[in-house]
């Protein structure tokens, strides 16, 4: 056990900044959004007002969740605890793989197993981590909500249910840095997972019934098969009850045995899914710069591709179920005539154009991670001997950002055609339903900054490129969803280039503002290739 203890005590010196930033970042966006709704919606009419629209419309229960009634407590909690258990869950995903997964391919765990301490001691010692990370981000979450005024014990409430879904995903990414055989694919999975069940609680709450009254509204099973479901199903400020979260503490507990049960008949370095043994030569594509960072890129590439289509999918399918719902409400079908034009045929272009948003976001980060691949390649040692040979940075990073291009590209377009299908299927669409593509590809002039960005980073600061690259993504993601609520001066929201994307198929292409966002794209790849070529290679 003392060995277990101090392997702890190492993980969460090594995370001393890492972990602290995340808890006080969701704090901060906890008490942010409190303050915010106490200030835009503290009278019942304007809870009632945002709570009806809510419940109106099936796009607004997809990205934030379910209307329980009004009161401060209980719209803090409808606006924005799916995004914080989202936040919840890839932190700890991401600590996870970083302390067993990541720490085998580097060679740390090798050098661990050294010593006489139990096999399972590292993965034990994260768990607890893990654990424990996420019991301060409840204890934070919780004071951030009474700060703002919020009750004492729907606040511990709220971040209880917070706090839970964070433990969910520690013991899942633990099961899933033992299956796979790389950090990348570890993390790439288990942040897939976290995507997955904000999706499927997603589709459980657009498909919710509304009440009477059009407050509150019950979703659909879908939501049971999320954690982040079983989480909201607590109701702090209404009708706390805590019993839901043990459904996830429990798959918790149950994914924690298996981990360490196979972390103790597996070798270190092993996996339950081998890595693929690759060719003895490169082929044609292998031999240049583009090739080389394509064939580094496109296992991660599918990975987004598969959860744009499933997005796109939900997108055209969903919707116009979703719609249907509503409509056989006859409360809420005299809303939306007031509400939407075009009745039931625009609230399923709401519907789409909300989650094509979202498509958006995934083609941004693919993008991003593309171009911090270079930041691997030159951390662990390889990009010295690739840039031995007479060749130029300015190759090598412009390779790395059209394949970034690309893959921004490929999502959208992925996205777009799986909601086209969708929408074809079901016959619910008045104009072509192939006109989604073009409508998801107009975010990818938005994607390209995110990437050139990232690239700005790498160039300039090469150590605290991740973290600036994912982190202007998240500053960014914040200022789309929660900028007006927060009462954000309208050029600080102007500041998300995701404010710039054309909303179609609800709104015109806005051909000056992707001119706009491919310019800013430009210049930023054209700093980026100037500060690489003056800086020395960086562990």
């Amino acid at each position: 056990m003392s060995g277990v203890l101090r392997l702890l005590l190492f993980q969460a010196r090594r995370d001393r900044v890492a972990v602290p930033v995340w808890i006080l970042g969701i704090t901060l966006l906890s008490f942010a959004t409190s303050a915010a709704v106490a200030t835009q919606f503290g009278d019942e009419a304007a809870q009632v007002a945002i709570l009806t629209l809510a419940a109106a419309n099936p796009a607004f229960l997809f990205l934030r969740g379910l209307p329980d009634g009004t009161g401060v407590g209980a719209v803090v909690f409808f606006q924005g605890y799916a995004f914080t258990a989202v936040l919840a869950g890839l932190m700890s995903t991401f600590l996870v793989v970083r302390h067993t997964r990541s720490d085998e391919e580097l060679g740390r765990a090798e050098l661990l197993g050294s010593v006489p301490i139990p096999r399972a001691a590292s993965l034990a010692a994260t768990l607890l981590l893990g654990t424990a990370a996420n019991l301060v981000l409840a204890v934070f979450v919780a004071g951030a909500f009474i700060a703002a005024g919020l009750p004492a014990a729907g606040s511990a409430a709220a971040g209880a249910a917070v706090g839970s879904v964070g433990i969910f995903f520690v013991a899942l990414a633990a099961v899933a840095a033992q299956a796979l055989p790389s950090g990348r694919s570890a993390n790439g999975a288990a942040a897939g997972l976290v995507g997955v069940a904000y999706l499927v609680r997603g589709i459980g709450d657009a498909l919710g019934t509304p009440s009477a009254d059009l407050l509150h509204v019950a979703s659909a099973w879908p939501s049971l098969l999320s954690p982040i479901g079983w989480g909201q199903r607590t109701r702090p400020f209404t009708s706390p009850d805590l019993a839901f979260l043990l459904v996830p503490l429990a798959a918790a507990a149950v994914l924690t045995a298996l981990a360490v049960v196979i972390r103790r008949r597996r070798d270190v370095g092993a996996s339950l899914l081998p890595e693929r043994v690759g060719k003895e030569r490169a082929g044609v594509g292998g031999q240049s710069f583009v090739g080389l960072a394509w064939r580094l890129q496109r296992s991660t590439l599918a990975g987004w591709c598969v959860g744009a289509a499933a997005l796109g999918a939900v997108a055209g399918v969903l919707s116009p179920m979703a719609s249907e719902t509503v409509s056989s409400i006859a409360p809420l079908r005299e809303l939306i005539a007031r509400l939407v034009p075009g009745g039931q045929t625009g609230l399923i272009d709401v519907f789409v154009t909300a989650l094509l948003g979202m498509a958006g976001v995934f083609a941004a980060a693919a993008g991003i991670q593309a171009v911090l691949r270079m930041r691997a390649e030159e951390a662990e040692g390889r990009a010295e001997i690739l840039l031995s040979a007479p060749v130029s940075r300015a190759r090598w990073l412009g390779a790395n950002l059209f394949v970034a291009a690309v893959s921004a590209a490929v999502v959208s377009t992925t996205a777009g055609a799986a909601a086209a299908v969708g929408l074809a299927v079901s016959g619910t669409s008045d104009g072509p339903a192939w006109s989604l593509v073009p409508a998801a590809l107009a975010h990818v002039p938005a994607a390209l900054v995110f990437a050139t960005a990232a690239a700005v980073a790498f160039a300039l600061a090469p150590r605290l490129s991740i973290l600036v690259a994912w982190g202007v993504l998240a500053v960014a993601i914040v200022l789309g969803e929660f900028g007006e609520l927060f009462g954000l001066p309208a050029w600080l929201q102007d500041a998300s280039p995701f404010r710039h994307s054309s909303a179609m198929p609800v709104e015109s292409f806005n051909q000056a503002g992707a001119v706009g966002l491919l310019l800013v794209a430009a210049a930023g790849a054209s700093l980026a290739a100037y500060f690489l070529r003056r800086r020395d290679l960086a562990a």
